[in-house]
């Protein structure tokens, strides 16, 4: 038998179909977090300034949440800095960690899938990959169990999107994975955060 539904560590993971990678929204967030002010604060100028350029007042509010309790989650002042100020490329990486450490689900592809998969060197990569992950989790979880065929699908289209936006892969049709090389700012704070296990997520076997 699978885990209570009720204890599910997968509640909350179906949210990503709605909230996605995000990235500009989360760069804009953690440069004003960094202007000292505090979470209301800068969900209000978020709101006032329409600076994710969003249709409703509702929909900026709710990402501007999602945003903050993402770059929360890293629980590392340095990391929501380093999403303000760095280039693109290690600034994304430090977003694809948050977004692993806000949803089990995404953590658990990334280290199970992926990491795998640069472990063994074996750098193929379909959308089989992702059924397999989600079959096997469903038979593992009841609450996952619970999701309907299109939430899946719709989850699945959002991960490798993710991979796309980060240089996994070249395209949602690719037929491989690409090595990629961890930033040593993000490998610091994963290493002091004792997350280790994270670290193969992004090719990094030191």
């Amino acid at each position: 038998m699978g885990s209570n539904a009720n204890e599910s560590p997968y509640k909350g993971s179906a949210q990503i179909t709605r909230e996605q990678f995000l990235f500009y929204e989360m760069r804009t967030t953690a440069k004003l977090m960094r202007e000292e002010l505090d979470d209301n604060e800068v969900i209000q100028r978020i709101v006032d300034e329409n600076l994710f350029q969003y249709p409703t007042e509702k929909s900026i509010k709710q990402m501007a949440k999602t945003c903050i309790n993402r770059l929360r989650a890293m629980e590392d002042e340095d990391l929501i800095e380093a999403v303000a100020s760095q280039s693109s490329e290690p600034a994304k990486q430090i977003c694809m960690y948050a977004m692993m450490k806000q949803y089990r689900l995404v953590w658990d592809f990334m280290i199970t899938v992926i990491g795998e998969k640069y472990r063994m060197q074996n750098f193929s990569f379909g959308q089989m990959d992702a059924n397999v992950f989600f079959m096997q989790l469903q038979e593992q979880d009841d609450y996952v169990a619970g999701w309907s065929e299109s939430t899946v699908k719709k989850m699945r289209q959002v991960i490798i999107r993710v991979l796309v936006e980060n240089d996994y892969l070249d395209s949602p049709k690719a037929d491989h994975i690409n090595p990629v090389w961890l930033n040593p700012v993000l490998e610091n704070a994963i290493r002091s955060n004792n997350d280790d296990r994270a670290l193969t997520a992004f090719n990094c076997f030191a």
